[in-house]
């Protein structure tokens, strides 16, 4: 076990070797992509990222080298990580997993406790007392407990206020302990089919109204509350982007899963406005790429990147992620020619959320400075 409360702030004047920690992998996952987006902006800042992982995330989604951690559930991953002793291979150890201990830890998946709360206004109470019993979910409180509540951290990193909140209100953490940093993106990509190419190629009518709701874990994100509030809009249509559940989900005829889409891009610049009525987010990755794109964005309070939006220009943030009617009011409102006359201004807006900016801020973090 390394001695975290022997070493002092880090002084980054040199090529550091950092260890980045992870368990599970999807595809269409927002840590995911944030963390190739990490690496990535390391490796330009001169720095070598070394994944250490569980033995699903696929060779070809990383460059560089990856330590495999064979264990099962997130406290025998974080036991099994404690014994490969990332600090005899890597100068600095950063997680955005829950783990025993590490240098710095990046709160990128919010809270446990509070999302439990809220889920659970929004489930039949024989699945909350089911959740009660399930050992994964005593794991997870016993870790966040230890890296966030004590001493298994010595840098704290969220990545909304909304979650630096909620750590300081569950866990009991001073303020001070907490540096906020948004999440960033890579400089943006521009399309590579034309925007009515596209609308053809999904088969959409002209005039009609293209809804985008893109992401894995569907019941947090709020899918259902979205094929619901489609159905009362004219001339709409929902594209879902993304891998899921699709069982306990209401039918509907206009609505339209399109799978893991690689080229997300092309599909952002085809709709007219990107839906995330989520039940909890701590910073919505997906909503920050639609940014980029230009489009508004309908949310919820429960997401930290409803933080960053502007009234009247960006969006509409709702208080409730199942108010149905106030879903079909707002794609309503912001699918019309005069919210798309925003579309440029949203585009220069989200340049400022930068991996740049993100890697310099985590970086300035880690020293304190």
């Amino acid at each position: 076990m390394f001695n975290l409360a022997a070493r002092g702030p880090l002084i980054v004047h040199f090529r550091m070797k950092i260890a980045l920690v992870r368990r599970g992998y999807s595809a269409s996952g927002g840590a995911e992509r944030y963390l190739l987006r990490l690496a990535d902006a390391l490796r330009v800042a001169g720095h070598e990222p070394v994944l250490f992982t569980s033995p699903e995330w696929p060779a070809s989604a990383w460059q560089g080298e990856i330590v495999r951690i064979e264990a099962t559930g997130p406290r025998g991953f974080a036991n099994a990580l404690r014994e490969s002793r990332p600090r005899d291979r890597c100068d600095f150890v950063y997680s955005l997993e829950r783990v025993w201990e590490c240098d710095a830890y990046r709160a990128g998946d919010g809270v446990h406790r509070a999302w439990l709360e809220r889920r659970r206004r929004f489930e039949p109470k024989w699945r909350d007392w089911f959740r009660r019993i399930q050992l994964k979910h005593h794991e997870i409180l016993d870790l966040e407990a230890a890296v966030l509540g004590g001493s298994g951290a010595r840098v704290l990193i969220a990545n909304s206020h909304m979650v630096k909140r909620e750590i300081v209100q569950y866990l009991r953490t001073p303020e001070d302990r907490i540096r906020v940093v948004y999440n960033g993106l890579p400089a943006p990509v521009r399309p590579v089919v034309s925007r009515p190419n596209v609308r053809a190629q999904l088969g959409l009518s002209e005039g009609e109204r293209a809804v985008l709701f893109a992401g894995s874990g569907w019941e947090r994100k709020g899918l259902r509350f979205a094929i619901e509030a489609i159905e009362r809009v004219k001339n709409a249509v929902l594209l879902v982007a993304g891998a899921g559940k699709r069982r306990n989900l209401p039918p509907s005829q206009r609505t339209r899963f399109l799978g893991e889409v690689k080229e997300m891009p092309d599909l952002m610049e085809a709709a007219d406005v990107f839906l995330l009525p989520t039940i909890y987010d701590p910073f919505s990755n997906a909503s920050l790429e639609a940014f980029a794109a230009g489009l508004p964005v309908i949310t919820t309070t429960a997401n930290g990147f409803s933080e960053i939006m502007r009234p009247a220009t960006d969006g509409e943030i709702l208080s409730k992620p199942d108010d149905i009617g106030a879903i079909a009011y707002a794609i309503d409102r912001w699918t019309t020619p005069e919210a798309a006359k925003f579309r440029h201004d949203r585009r220069t807006f989200a340049s400022c959320f930068t991996m740049e900016e993100n890697v310099r801020a985590t970086l300035a973090a880690l020293t304190r400075r």
